[in-house]
């Protein structure tokens, strides 16, 4: 099964490295780094959502209209809007799209950013509320007959949508966690689980945590994503030394006055707590080591507090490569790659990293093929042609 590689946009340059200046906003930004990923030969693209952010399926709408092939993968927070509302949101941009949208979904997992969006509930609470709000989006993108709803969070009556996706039997939904209620909702509801870049010890738990609640719920193992950071060098030597100058940099930038980064201090801070158990889960894989199995580099994510997907993976793109597989044989599907110089990082991944993975994935497929067919039985009817004709 080939192997699905996701990139990130956001509306204007900027990383942990690189600040943002100028608009929040940038058109031409976007389309262009839009552009740079559909080039590179990336699958999809991730667009974020935050309660400050440009709304993300604008966004998406904009890229969209600006690519052929590249698929957008919009992060949505169940709870800001309605579930019919989202469903008709997210239906008609299939259409307009021709079919290249998915949906990832963020039950969110800090009650401070929750609340700047009015929601009060407490994560048990937004977890349920998450469930209840999928099966009323999967009934309003399939259902032929007007349905009515009266549950804990949700209550409609007669409702039928006018407009279904173009992919059917809905819109693939991606699902992101790492706690136990993720876990639950998530192997019920998500056609692929999405997970941050841990040592692969702890990626195998969580991939069967995963697979255990899906079987729980009567359904087939989901699809997994996993995310990095990889910063690559020409050599082994020269992608260590950029990987410091980047700790060095991020952490200058974290510190700096009046930088953004500063502006939401409790989420970029190593002296502070996360909340949520992805966080959590990768401030622990740098407390036990910087360096994991093949190149999975910790620091970055001690750095920032781990917000958000902060490990890296660092070598030549051989190397990186190789890490990548090593993640696909324990049962990952999706890679999620992004660089601290976002435009130009996707640019390399697709002249460097990307063609690498797909090669050796391909060359596997090929390798299980032919072994299959070479321990496949002879149809009897089959060997009984073969043996009258040598004896022709």
């Amino acid at each position: 099964m080939p192997v699905e590689f996701i990139g990130l946009i956001s509306t204007a340059q900027g990383s942990e490295t690189h600040q943002t200046s100028g608009p929040a906003v940038d058109r031409d930004y976007v389309r262009r780094i839009a552009r740079a990923h559909e080039d590179a030969g990336f699958d999809k693209v991730l667009i974020g959502y935050g309660s400050s952010s440009p709304d993300n399926i604008q966004v998406a709408a904009y890229a969209a209209a600006n690519t052929e092939r590249l698929g957008y993968l919009i992060a949505h927070r169940p709870g800001v809007v309605f579930p019919t509302v989202a469903a008709r949101y997210f239906a008609t941009l299939d259409h307009f799209s021709a079919g290249r949208i998915a949906v990832h979904i963020i039950t969110g997992g800090n009650d401070a950013e929750q609340r700047r969006d009015g929601d009060y509930l407490t994560k048990d609470e937004r977890y349920d509320r998450t469930d209840e709000y999928l099966d009323i989006v999967r009934k309003a993108w399939t259902s032929t007959e007007p349905f009515s709803h009266d549950g804990r969070y949700y209550k409609l009556d007669d409702h039928l949508a006018t407009v279904r996706p173009v992919q059917q039997p809905h819109i693939p939904l991606y699902f992101g966690g790492s706690s136990p209620a993720a876990y639950r909702v998530g192997g019920r509801q998500a056609n692929v689980f999405a997970l941050w870049g841990e040592p692969l010890a702890q990626t195998a738990e969580q991939i069967a945590a995963v697979n255990q609640a899906a079987a729980k719920a009567g359904r087939p193992r989901p699809g997994i994503s996993v995310s990095f950071r990889p910063i690559l060098g020409p050599t082994e030597e020269l992608a260590w030394e950029r990987a410091h100058h980047i700790l060095t940099t991020t952490r200058a930038n974290i510190d700096a006055p009046n930088s953004i980064f500063r502006q939401f201090r409790a989420r970029y801070s190593p002296d502070v707590a996360p909340q949520n158990v992805g966080s959590q889960r990768l401030l622990a894989a740098a407390a036990a080591g910087e360096l994991h199995d093949r190149a999975l580099w910790t620091p970055l994510a001690a750095a920032t507090g781990a917000a958000g997907n902060s490990t890296a993976l660092v070598g030549t793109p051989d190397t990186v490569a190789q890490a990548l597989l090593d993640y696909v044989d324990i049962g990952v599907t999706t890679l999620l790659i992004r660089g601290y110089d976002p435009y130009n990082d996707s640019i390399d991944y697709g002249r460097h990293l990307i063609p690498l993975v797909h090669e050796e994935v391909a060359r596997r497929e090929r390798g299980e093929a032919a072994n299959r067919t070479a321990i496949e039985p002879v149809p009897a009817a089959l060997a009984a042609n073969g043996a009258t004709a040598s004896a022709g």
